[in-house]
């Protein structure tokens, strides 16, 4: 009887997940095995396939899907493996292979390992069973896996192929990051731009204009990668920034000294697309490295993205959006036109007013008004700094210190009083629990007391958080003023508004509803919140 001719392809695949297996499952060791059973059972070797590094899990793999190419044109009819997971650890897929497509295609499939063989019908009873046991392995190495990348989360590891921008990766602890001299100052000028209003489309312009190289430069210049790039390319190709990279820096926590991880995850461990996970499901583990970004001009440039000016119609952009608020329900003013008389004129009104429920009152006033009062503020607290900073910033202390010094020391001799009973709590629990073991009190005094005890504890720590906390506000207000004057100082005076000058220094605008004096002249009370010292008009 005449024996077919198996045209026959050997397929070897290791992965990471096989490393626990040591030696036996190298692809050296699959190539002398699956050689010597060929030639043992005179199966004629058309080609190698070889997959190293690829998961099971997928059968998109190269020389995979080279071997289905070769079978579809008819130049194999036989596959061997070492086992059925060198084939694959996806149970269905495998199964399909395995059931359907390869007897569709005339393919005798062979598992050494495994004792499987297609032309043998009776041994084969058992393979489903073995599909199943390797793909529950998968699910357990990608369990561990996942287990060991959120140990390496809690303890905020930076693990990425390269150093986020204005870092290096600390050579002496593995997860580390440093502060890079040499490219921090493109983070400090992002932001800085940021804080003064500027949006992401804006700092991409700056950036490409004063020529400042992009993060995949410095990975090129420093590790060459990204070769294909540069390499040939013009010389601007070095400082092509997109708005895309420049948004991502601005909303990256990692330049306030925090690790941000989970942030994407693969659909299933069978099905290695990713997809986004929602925000409150990152791990987010604070000061793990130094940050080069102050956390207020952080929040600060947060706000400012949530707030994005939008232009009008004309093409102008309101330097106001965001900043303004009416004084007593709190939501933004609205901005609109008033075309009625000969010679048109924007205007601010309450907003939740404006939807035509009138749980609010108009709040109305005019933008050339509202433009001419703040600028004179500006330009006053500006010209005051630059004249005499040192005397304007005592005089500010001296306020701030004067409105709260004796708001302070009522807070100081409180907590201290509240640390003191809390102590002698601590005193009176011992002493009741040494009495009740002796047998000096019942058990019904004890628990009376001690429960008397430990809710005035509760009190007791309750009053010693809010009162630390009250003074922690204090001292960060005098903080402010010295922010506040370092800030000043880095204008000249301005003889126009604009939305850098506004984000720079100012945090908020509260607009009062307008009254009527006693001789009829309307009166508007407009209050202005600095950054950092708050309302000091």
């Amino acid at each position: 009887m005449k024996q077919p001719i198996y045209d026959t392809a050997l397929y070897y695949r290791l992965s990471r997940d096989d490393d626990n297996e040591g030696e036996s499952n190298s692809i050296s060791t699959q190539r002398m095995m699956l050689r010597r059973y060929a030639e043992e059972n005179g199966l004629r070797v058309v080609d190698e396939y070889i997959d190293d590094g690829y998961s099971g899990t997928t059968f998109d793999r190269p020389d995979f899907q080279r071997m289905i190419g070769d079978i579809e044109t008819g130049k194999i009819n036989c596959v061997v493996t070492k086992d059925l997971s060198r084939l694959g650890r996806n149970y269905l897929l495998t199964g399909q292979y395995m059931e359907m497509y390869f007897p569709l295609h005339g393919v005798r499939y062979i598992a050494v390992d495994n004792g499987v063989d297609s032309n043998n019908k009776q041994d084969n009873d058992f393979t489903p069973f073995l599909n199943i046991i390797n793909e529950w392995y998968a699910k357990d190495i990608s369990r561990k896996v996942q287990r060991a990348m959120h140990t390496r989360f809690e303890n905020g590891a930076h693990y990425g192929a390269y150093a986020p921008l204005g870092y290096i990766k600390d050579p002496d602890r593995k997860g580390h990051l440093l502060i890079d001299g040499e490219t921090k100052w493109i983070i400090d000028k992002i932001f800085a731009l940021a804080v003064q209003g500027a949006g992401a489309a804006k700092i991409t312009r700056i950036l490409t204009a004063e020529q400042v190289p992009t993060p995949a430069w410095w990975n090129y210049q420093r590790y060459g990668t990204f070769a294909h790039v540069f390499v040939g390319e013009p010389e601007s190709k070095k400082y092509a920034w997109t708005i895309a990279q420049v948004k991502s820096i601005l909303k990256d926590e990692t330049y306030i000294g925090n690790s941000i991880h989970n942030k994407q995850t693969n659909v299933s461990f069978k099905c290695k697309t990713k997809i986004r996970k929602p925000k409150d499901e990152w791990w987010r583990v604070e000061d793990t490295h130094e940050a080069i970004i102050a956390k207020d001009d952080f929040d600060r440039v947060q706000e400012l993205i949530d707030t994005r000016r939008r232009r009008q119609r004309n093409g102008q952009t309101q330097i106001f959006s965001g900043l303004v608020k009416c004084a007593d329900c709190g939501w933004s003013m609205a901005y609109g036109m008033n075309r009625q008389n000969k010679t048109p004129y924007g205007h601010y009104h309450c907003s939740k007013y404006g939807q035509g429920l009138h749980q609010c009152t108009m709040h109305y006033i005019r933008y050339d008004v509202l433009y001419a009062y703040v600028l004179s503020r500006l330009q006053y607290w500006i010209q005051t700094v630059q004249h005499d900073g040192e005397a304007t910033e005592k005089r500010l202390l001296q306020a701030t210190d004067a409105e709260h010094a004796a708001a302070n020391k009522r807070a100081e001799m409180e907590l201290q009083r509240a640390k003191k009973r809390l102590t002698e709590l601590d005193n009176l629990l011992a002493k009741l629990y040494e009495d009740s073991v002796s047998g000096k009190i019942n058990e019904r005094n004890f628990d009376m007391l001690s429960q008397k005890y430990q809710q005035e504890q509760d009190e007791q720590e309750t009053k010693i958080q809010t009162l630390t906390a009250r003074l922690d506000e204090s001292r960060q207000q005098t903080e402010g003023v010295e922010k506040w004057i370092d800030l000043l100082r880095q204008f000249s005076s301005p003889t126009e508004l604009t939305a850098e000058l506004l984000n720079a220094l100012v945090e908020k605008i509260l607009v009062h509803e307008a009254t009527k004096d006693e001789d009829g002249s309307r009166v508007q009370e407009v209050e202005i919140f600095y950054r950092f010292v708050g309302k000091i008009d």
